[in-house]
């Protein structure tokens, strides 16, 4: 319950009737964070792990260039395409739903209607007001399409693009992914006194560290909390890279 003493400041959105009516109107905003995310934490993930591993197996700085330009763009261009396709997936599942629904409503009326009976009843609705929901949402098809969907399946309706989707997430992967590589794009080399890495090490912590605060603005967490998380699991998969990049020196050196 929010607080007596509390302020319009601290609250999200307006609550004056034409205002609700506006948002109402407008409909849910479309969010490409999740896609932003997932992107950005794989392309430096993966990325500073290529560097880590190489710096870990001493090779030289051109190989980490080109197996790094090489990840950014074969990786990002295939995890863009693998978030399209999970997002058209979704939206065709969706569609498959609702033609089900609508062929059940065509063929069975009456056991649809006892269908959102059962589920306005496990509502608490009851007697005279249970009758009154089943009829105002079985008078419009579409609305009675939609309640079923979303009671009965789950699957409130994907407004994601799949093309905006595959979009933003080889955007953020690329961006992100290349902060690894820029003390080595600017002349740093693996054995000059491990600056190089230090620099790329300290540049893609402060990444991940960013992507997680943004995180926090759509979430309940602290940005410094989510911050840290995301930096954590970061540098945990960069270690790993680097540790086996280490074994594999010794391993060949031998």
């Amino acid at each position: 319950m929010m607080k007596p003493d509390a302020t319009d400041s601290e609250i999200e959105h307006g609550h004056a009737p034409h205002a609700i009516a506006e948002r109402l109107e407008q409909g849910p905003e479309v969010n490409y964070l999740r896609d932003w995310v997932f992107g950005g934490i794989d392309g430096a993930v993966t990325t500073f792990a290529i560097v880590a591993g190489v710096a870990g197996a001493q090779l030289s700085t051109p190989i980490i260039l080109i197996l790094g330009a090489a990840n950014l763009l074969a990786d990002g261009f295939s995890m863009a395409a693998g978030n399209y396709s999970g997002v058209k997936a979704e939206q065709d599942d969706y569609e498959r739903l609702r033609q089900m629904e609508i062929r059940h409503i065509a063929v069975t009326p009456e056991g649809e209607r006892e269908e959102v009976r059962q589920i306005f009843a496990s509502k608490g609705f009851e007697g005279a007001d249970l009758d009154r929901a089943v009829e105002i949402i079985t008078a419009s098809h579409e609305r009675w399409v939609q309640v079923m969907l979303e009671e009965e399946h789950g699957a409130p309706k994907v407004d994601h693009s799949p093309l905006k989707a595959g979009l933003v997430t080889f955007a953020a992967f690329f961006v992100c992914g290349a902060v690894p590589l820029l003390p080595f794009v600017f002349g740093g080399h693996v054995a000059a006194g491990g600056n190089a890495l230090l620099a790329a090490t300290a540049m893609t912590s402060a990444t991940f560290f960013a992507i997680g605060a943004l995180k926090s603005k759509w979430s309940t967490a602290p940005w410094w909390k989510s911050g840290l998380e995301t930096f954590t699991i970061g540098l945990i998969a960069a270690s790993v890279a680097y540790g086996v990049g280490a074994l594999l020196r010794g391993l060949v050196g031998a």
